[in-house]
């Protein structure tokens, strides 16, 4: 018993989220060093080395340099287990970043310190602020010329709606970037470059008070830190453990993953101000995480992860107990008893059987193709429904057409398992069969990643046709008849893959239109 116990106190499960190029990856691999899980982080660019970042595994992030899955690390560190999940940093791709954040604990922020909050990101950030769940933010990239740090941190409440407290401030940035004042301790850690791909840096810790302080800082650079922190005390928000753990308050770090600096104290600092896994909501109540019972819920869906099997798994949180390798579950929306098989934790491409996992880590599991996305599993004999995972509303549609209709089988296999994923939604032409596919999804890249992939994993070749839709509701209504529903001039009739009937329409104006003509008529944003 005390046995389980204290391996789920020891789990710390976050996600990783930033706007493209900011560092995350970067950020990610040097964890892992530090970790011990990696000996050499590899450049996410790696065109000079050919080295990948070890979180981005699909060929189409490779070869862009994004990453577009969220992929899922674990490592273990000064006696903590942390499972690292680390999400798109693109717009386009926030529905998945939402579904990971419903996985995590807590969220780590990284901000390039030259750009600020970036416009594409806001979506992203809105997304972890509507999770209410801890945020953490590290300013990336101290050691290239950075914004006015005042106006950085404006700049995140602003977006984000949250306060900030700087738990260490930088001096200077740029070539004058030389390291970062710890407000607690009084103390400056001092910035040298590091050989990149290391941990090997020198960092010297020195008292604000040292003698030798003047000789390392340019002129000016201590009265100007000084002057800072005495601003800081007055204006910004003090450190509040509460504050922090409801959302409400974001603790800031300054430092730079490319050269190592400032990573490790980041990671030390945020293992002491997060929790050992969090109770989940469930429809009998919340459920804690110390209960012996095993409990999960399947995140998300993967397929194709490995070429050589062409297989795809379900990541799943557990919420509650211990999972051991073997042991029968009980599906819920299945409503059937499971075994799940090959049980694996997986380092990007690289797999680990797991014999065992508790609350709070990730496991992957084989997926014969029957979990959805926001699936329950627990023991047989209980019967529990964690909370669902919201289905984001398209904003963009295209027709797809296929280019051989000979091979229609691999089509609608391909099509289906991408949406299966959660990646695109698909839908038909009310009266028409399978022939007739349009695919709506919540950011266009999506439509690049679905084209590639078809010809990729499923030899498929495909033309999308772009459509000119932008709102979509479902019928809410149970006996509608489609045929006499009142619609305006740009409106189209469609059904989604449980035949659920949609409308979709080009304005907005459109939508209340309809309401008006149609009296009785309910719609809604979410799919059900």
């Amino acid at each position: 018993m005390a046995n389980y116990v204290d391996e789920i106190k020891r789990r710390r499960t976050f996600a990783i989220i930033s706007h493209p190029d900011a560092g995350k990856t970067t950020l990610t691999e040097k964890f892992l060093l530090y970790g011990g899980a990696i000996n050499l982080a590899g450049s996410v660019k790696g065109k000079a080395t050919a080295r990948h970042a070890v979180s981005d595994w699909m060929e189409i992030e490779k070869e862009r340099g994004i990453s577009v899955t969220s992929s899922v690390l674990q490592f273990n560190y000064d006696g903590y287990c942390i499972n690292i999940l680390d999400t798109p940093g693109h717009q386009d791709f926030s529905e998945d970043t939402y579904r990971t954040l419903m996985a995590a604990d807590s969220a780590v922020m990284v901000i390039d310190g030259s750009k600020g909050v970036e416009a594409q990101t806001r979506k992203l950030f809105k997304v972890c602020a509507m999770r209410h769940i801890p945020i953490f933010t590290f300013i990336n990239k101290m050691d290239r010329d950075a914004m006015d740090i005042f106006e950085l941190l404006d700049d995140i409440e602003n977006e984000l709606g949250i306060a900030t407290c700087p738990v260490n401030w930088p001096i200077g940035s740029g070539k004058a970037f030389k390291g970062v004042y710890d407000r607690n301790t009084e103390k400056v850690l001092l910035f040298s470059d590091t050989e990149k791909g290391t941990k090997e840096g020198e960092e010297l810790d020195l008292s604000i008070n040292d003698p030798q302080i003047d000789s390392i800082l340019d002129p000016g650079q201590k009265e100007k830190l000084m002057d800072d922190i005495e601003l800081l005390d007055g204006a910004s928000a003090e450190f509040d453990q509460e504050l922090v753990s409801q959302g409400k308050l974001s603790p800031v770090f300054f430092g730079s993953a490319l050269t190592n600096f400032g990573v490790e104290t980041f990671l030390r600092h945020f293992l002491q101000m997060t929790t050992s896994p969090l109770p989940r909501k469930a429809d009998v109540g919340v459920i804690d995480p110390m209960e012996e019972e095993f409990s999960a819920f399947v995140f998300k869906i993967q397929a194709n992860m490995n070429k050589a099997h062409r297989d795809r798994i379900a990541f799943i949180r557990i919420c509650s107990g211990k999972f051991t390798a073997g042991m029968e579950v009980f599906h819920v929306q299945g409503g059937r008893k499971q075994r799940l098989s090959q049980p694996q934790q997986i380092m990007a491409q690289d797999r680990k059987i797991v014999d065992e996992a508790y609350a709070g880590d990730i496991i992957g599991v084989f997926d014969p193709g029957i979990f959805s996305i926001g699936d329950t599993l627990c023991m047989p004999g209980k019967q529990i429904k964690y909370e669902g995972i919201p289905t984001f509303a398209p904003e963009h549609f295209a027709r797809v057409r296929q280019m051989d209709t000979m091979k229609r089988k691999q089509f609608v296999k391909g099509i289906e398992q991408i949406a299966q994923e959660g990646a695109i939604q698909i839908f038909q032409e009310f009266n028409t069969g399978m022939e007739e596919i349009i695919v709506g999804v919540v950011g266009v890249l999506q439509f690049d990643v679905l084209k590639y992939r078809l010809e990729n994993e499923y030899n498929v070749d495909i033309r999308l046709e772009p459509l000119p839709y932008e709102h979509i509701r479902w019928i809410e209504n149970e006996d509608i008849d489609m045929s006499k529903l009142v619609g305006t001039s740009d409106m189209k009739k469609i059904k989604d893959l449980k035949g659920r009937p949609l409308l979709i329409w080009a304005n907005a104006w459109s939508v209340g239109m309809t309401l008006e003509r149609n009296p009785g008529l309910k719609l809604s944003e979410f799919g059900r």
